[in-house]
């Protein structure tokens, strides 16, 4: 049996050249940067560390974060989520069943606190959230999905260069 190499060419030297940010808003905003990193510290500690990946990953499909999508798929694979479940992720309504119910209402709430602009956040979506989650645990998840959304706006905006990311670097 003879092994066919092709299939396993390195297309990195193929890649065209990644884009240059347009504004290094951290340094330029530090307090800024400081106060969302604050945030972050916040909201993590009221949210499973499984279920706050999903939501970061979904909310940065959504939002085209390329930066954040890097970031947070790295994070998930480090904390143990599996590929397929990422993989699945942007498309979870014909992949329910990879997920528990409560992780269902968690990413059906990201989407509508996330697309805020087609129409609020209907009492349905919010009402399977609110069936899932203990009162405190939906004000940290609110938090989750709106310090992400935040985040993905300043990397959007400023053109934040994906693919540089190693889990653990920006804790």
């Amino acid at each position: 049996m003879t092994t066919n190499d092709s299939h396993h060419h390195d297309h990195t030297a193929d890649r065209l050249p990644a884009h240059t940010p347009r504004l290094a808003w951290a340094k330029l905003a530090p307090d800024v940067y400081k106060a969302m990193s604050g945030l972050e510290k916040a909201v993590r500690k009221g949210v499973d560390p499984v279920l706050y990946e999903l939501v970061k990953i979904r909310a940065s499909q959504l939002n085209h974060c390329a930066f954040c999508l890097d970031m947070h798929t790295k994070d998930a694979l480090a904390a143990g989520e599996s590929v397929e479940r990422i993989v699945q992720l942007s498309a979870w309504e014909e992949s329910r069943h990879f997920y528990s119910a409560k992780e269902i209402a968690a990413i059906e709430l990201t989407e509508a606190v996330t697309v805020l602009t087609d129409g609020f956040v209907p009492d349905e979506v919010y009402e399977r959230a609110a069936a899932h989650f203990e009162e405190s645990e939906l004000a940290y998840l609110i938090g989750a999905i709106t310090v992400i959304n935040a985040w993905n706006r300043f990397a959007v905006t400023t053109r934040m260069v994906p693919g540089h990311y190693t889990p653990g670097s920006y804790k």
